[in-house]
């Protein structure tokens, strides 16, 4: 299981590669799917571009 397994989630309903987050977060699809996966820290600055990218609060995605 994933560690951000809504994210995941959510990622995969909109159709959205892992490339695809990257480049809306402006970031290396490598260092998105580090974060995906758990083996990179999620910075908060990093959490609110992809929850804004759902339209969601950072809350509503990385906490449950």
């Amino acid at each position: 299981m994933k560690k951000y397994q809504k994210l995941y989630e959510l990622r995969k309903k909109f159709s959205y590669s892992c490339q695809d987050m990257a480049e809306k977060l402006e970031i290396s699809s490598s260092y998105y799917w580090q974060i995906e996966n758990g083996h990179r820290r999620l910075f908060y600055d990093i959490a609110v571009k992809i929850a804004d990218v759902f339209k969601l609060k950072p809350d509503d995605i990385f906490y449950y």
